[in-house]
């Protein structure tokens, strides 16, 4: 897991300079204002959907881009889209998988039911003067595929098997967030931060009882382009 994280830190500040040189050239200066921050949220999340016999998170990473938005004094306004998003449950039991009526297979291994979505929140952050903010709203999720995983690792032998099973699945998610997190400069720079994620939606079609997601969500954010203030100019007589 240690290994994944630092994985993930380098590729997001690898992704932030290529990504500083195309925002610039798209939108150069209007995104470079005192008001607003945009960048890059990336992180791990650990989801698990209610009512499935099997108490297991499912661990996975994320990445998308945010937009943090002065409103007033303290008060910002934060949106965006996690584009990459897994959301689901690991380590199904035989009763979660009769009820999906997924395969099963000859093997020791493990089950997991996995959702991607685009999860764009829209959330009201109050920032205090020590840099600790907290953040609450909605959040909506677009539902793009769906699957059982089967992974195996026995005997010297790695197998991984996907069933899709998308079409069990409501297309739109939506649920309430909560979460607090540092900014680790004054000014516009990194933050880190927590938040969960609770579901207020079924998604299953046909299944029995409340299936809603839930995730925590541990988070980086890396600013791209803004928070640059333009420097006046000055002329020599």
């Amino acid at each position: 897991m240690k290994r994944n994280i630092v994985v993930l830190i380098v590729f997001l500040f690898t992704y932030q300079a290529q990504s500083q040189v195309l925002i610039s050239l798209l939108f150069g200066d209007k995104l470079n204002s005192d008001k607003v921050e945009f960048g890059l949220e990336g992180g791990s999340n650990f989801s698990h959907i209610k009512s499935m016999q099997s108490s297991k998170m499912l661990p996975t990473f994320n990445l998308g881009l945010y937009f943090d938005v002065e409103i007033k004094k303290n008060w910002r306004l934060y949106t965006g889209v996690l584009v990459k998003s897994n959301l689901g449950t690991k380590d199904l039991t035989a009763s979660d998988l009769s009820q999906l009526h997924a395969a099963t297979y000859n093997a020791s291994g493990i089950y997991s039911q996995k959702i991607d979505y685009f999860l764009v929140p829209l959330l009201a952050k109050y920032q205090f003067k020590n840099r600790i903010y907290l953040e609450a709203g909605p959040q909506a999720g677009l539902m793009t595929k769906a699957w059982v995983e089967f992974k195996s690792d026995s005997g010297g032998t790695s197998a991984k098997i996907k069933e899709k099973n998308t079409d069990q699945f409501t297309r739109i998610d939506f649920g309430l967030v909560g979460g607090l997190g540092y900014k680790l400069q004054k000014t516009h720079g990194m933050t880190i931060g927590v938040k969960y994620y609770y579901g207020l939606v079924d998604v299953y079609k046909d299944l029995p009882g409340n299936q809603n997601n839930s995730s925590v969500f541990i988070k980086l954010n890396i600013p791209i382009g803004a928070g640059k203030k333009n420097t006046p100019k000055t002329t020599e007589e």
